[in-house]
């Protein structure tokens, strides 16, 4: 039986990840729910820094178009995951490091790499689980928080998605954050399809992630082993060897 599963990432990313799982024998429905606004002119500040930071690949999108970007990548980058870290490689940033995990990770990282005294820039979204200043101040490193993009929530699920929701043609649902996940909830609310909505698997990136589904009442939720698309995506359907 081939498994569908409803893609809640928004665009470009929601594409990327729906190849991905069809190179794995899935049927894929695309329901983004947050659109991405690049603050292309964003008030980096005077500098000069020792170093940037960035936590999506979205920040990367962001400063391709800004009139400071080739003085950026001069730069080292230091960033949360490898997909980030193909987007800085794509823009121009020469140096660059991945911590393959989450923000704490990132920290460490920024910590093992920085010395006392040293600033980063963090190119960063307007809404933001953690805070990534904070988990860095015990090193010594002061960080200068700049807001690149921001994530806008769509109101409901777009009527495709919905239709195959209400009528039981989704097996699966993948989230790769928090407030995604809260606002799927909240467009399956808008719908009227709530229910059906929660009776799919999620498949989640993280605990954190999968908190708001398991209190609405889901309860086939999975969490990947680390997270990274290619972990989220193996729950789904494992890479073929």
């Amino acid at each position: 039986m081939t498994v569908r599963i409803l893609v809640t990432r928004p665009e470009p990313d929601g594409e990327r990840t729906a190849q991905n799982l069809r190179t794995r024998g899935c049927e894929v429905v695309l329901a983004p729910v947050l659109r991405i606004r690049h603050l292309e002119e964003a008030d980096l500040g005077a500098g000069p820094w020792d170093a940037v930071a960035m936590t999506s690949a979205n920040a990367a999108h962001a400063l391709a178009r800004h009139s400071r970007r080739l003085e950026v990548t001069r730069l080292p980058v230091m960033t949360v995951g490898r997909r980030t870290a193909e987007a800085a490689r794509i823009l121009g940033f020469i140096e660059m490091a991945s911590a393959n995990g989450n923000e704490q990770a990132l920290a460490h990282l920024i910590g093992a790499h920085m010395v006392r005294g040293n600033k980063i820039l963090y190119l960063a979204g307007e809404d933001r689980a953690g805070d990534l200043a904070t988990a860095v101040a015990p090193h010594g490193v002061r960080v200068e928080t700049v807001v690149v993009y921001r994530a806008i929530a769509a109101v409901r699920l777009p009527e495709p998605a919905a239709a195959a929701v209400r009528a039981g043609e989704v097996n699966g649902v993948l989230h790769f954050s928090r407030r995604s996940a809260v606002i799927y909830l909240d467009c399956a609310r808008a719908a009227g399809v709530l229910d059906s909505a929660l009776k799919p698997f999620h498949y989640c990136l993280s605990n954190a992630v999968a908190e708001p589904l398991v209190a609405a009442g889901a309860s086939r939720v999975m969490v990947a082993q680390s997270p990274e698309e290619n972990a989220l995506l193996d729950l789904v359907a494992p890479a073929q060897s």
